[in-house]
C-alpha cells in the first residue's frame, strides 16, 4: 500500500522550525488557521509527533493543548485528530464508542472490519496501556448475541492466511445452505466463514457463491440477517472485496442526505490520509460519478472544509 496516501512525510523536515511556525501562528491577537492547517496536512503523523516534542522543548507547553485553546468547533476536532498517533486515535475512537450510555456500533464496525490483523493487535495492546482495561471485555460487556460473537472473532485478529483451494466450493455451499436455502438463517456459519477466512479466499468464495445462488454475497447478507450483525457482516464482506471502496462508500454515506455525519467524515479522512486516500478517491469517482473533493466542498464550510480538502489532496472531477 506504500505511497497510496494523499499525505506524505515532508522531505526537508525541521521539527524546531515547524514548532516555531505553529507558535507564531497562535501567539498574539487572532490565529493564523491557514498556516496551521497547511503545515499539519503536509507532514506525516510521525513528523507531527516530533513537532509536538520540539514545541514542548522550546516553549514548555503542550502543542495540542495550545491548539485546542486557539481553535474551535469541527476544525479543532480535525486538528486534534491529526495530532494523535494512528493507533491511539483508533483506541480513543473505540473507547468513546463504548463508554457512556449506548454503544456507537458504527465505530466498532468500521474499525474492526477494516484494520489489518497487526493493527488490531496493536489496538488491543494500546487500549490496555491507555485505559488499563481489556478491549475484548469492554466490547463484550457492551454488545450481545451474534453481533458480539463476530466482534470477538475479529478482535482475535487471526484470520487464515492465503487461499484454501479445497475449501472454496464447500464454503460457498455452506453459506448457501445456511441462508438462502433454508427457512431461517444459521448465523453461526456466516460468522465463522466470514470472520476467519482471508480476504483473498473470501473473494473466491463470493464468486463461487454468486454462481451457486445467483446472488451477490451482500444481497444475501441483507436478506438473511438484521441489525448490528447485518451491518457488521456487510462491512466484513465489503472490506474483503476492497477496503478503499468500503471507505469511499462510508464517506458517501456520511455526506448524503440532509446534514453531515462529521464524526465519520473526520475519522475516515484522518485515518486513511496516509494509507489509501488516493485509492478511496478513485473508487469514490467510479462508484458515485462525482469527486470526493466536490462532495466535501458542497457539504462543509470554513476552515474545516479547507483542511478536509487538503487531506483529500486533489479533485478528480
Amino acid at each position: 500500500m506504500a505511497g497510496r496516501g494523499s499525505v506524505r512525510a515532508s522531505g526537508n523536515f525541521n521539527a524546531n522550525q515547524d514548532a516555531e511556525t505553529l507558535y507564531k501562528a497562535m501567539k498574539g491577537l487572532g490565529t493564523d488557521e491557514d498556516s496551521i492547517m497547511k503545515l499539519l496536512t503536509s507532514r506525516s503523523n510521525s513528523q507531527r509527533q516530533q513537532i509536538k516534542a520540539a514545541y514542548k522543548t522550546l516553549h514548555g507547553k503542550d502543542l495540542v493543548g495550545d491548539l485546542q485553546g486557539e481553535l474551535g468547533g469541527k476544525f479543532e476536532t480535525l486538528v486534534v485528530a491529526l495530532m494523535t498517533p494512528p493507533t491511539l486515535y483508533d483506541v480513543t475512537s473505540l473507547r468513546n464508542a463504548i463508554k457512556g450510555a449506548g454503544t456507537d456500533e458504527k465505530v466498532l464496525i468500521e474499525i474492526l472490519s477494516s484494520r489489518t490483523a497487526q493493527q488490531v493487535k496493536d489496538i488491543t495492546a494500546a487500549y490496555r496501556q491507555e485505559y488499563n482495561k481489556n478491549l475484548e471485555d469492554d466490547v463484550t460487556g457492551d454488545t450481545s448475541g451474534h453481533f458480539r460473537r463476530l466482534l470477538v472473532i475479529l478482535l482475535q485478529a487471526s484470520r487464515q492466511q492465503g487461499v484454501q483451494e479445497g475449501n472454496i466450493e464447500t464454503d460457498a455451499q455452506t453459506l448457501f445452505s445456511a441462508g438462502e436455502r433454508k427457512f431461517g438463517t444459521d448465523e453461526e456459519q456466516f460468522i465463522t466463514i466470514l470472520g476467519n477466512r482471508s480476504a483473498e479466499h473470501l473473494r473466491r468464495v463470493f464468486a463461487a457463491y454468486m454462481k451457486l445462488a445467483g446472488y451477490e454475497m451482500e444481497e444475501s447478507v441483507k436478506r438473511e440477517t438484521s441489525g448490528g450483525l447485518r451491518d457488521l457482516l456487510l462491512a466484513v464482506v465489503k472490506c474483503a472485496r476492497s477496503v478503499p471502496a468500503y471507505f469511499a462508500e462510508t464517506l458517501y454515506n456520511s455526506m448524503k442526505g440532509a446534514g453531515t455525519d462529521d464524526q465519520t467524515l473526520i475519522r475516515v479522512m484522518v485515518s486513511r490520509s496516509e494509507v489509501d486516500m488516493l485509492d478511496i478517491r478513485a473508487d469514490y469517482r467510479r462508484l458515485f460519478a462525482k469527486s470526493l473533493h466536490s462532495a466535501i466542498q458542497g457539504d462543509t464550510s470554513g476552515d474545516y472544509r479547507k483542511a478536509l480538502l487538503l487531506l483529500c489532496g486533489g479533485n478528480d472531477a
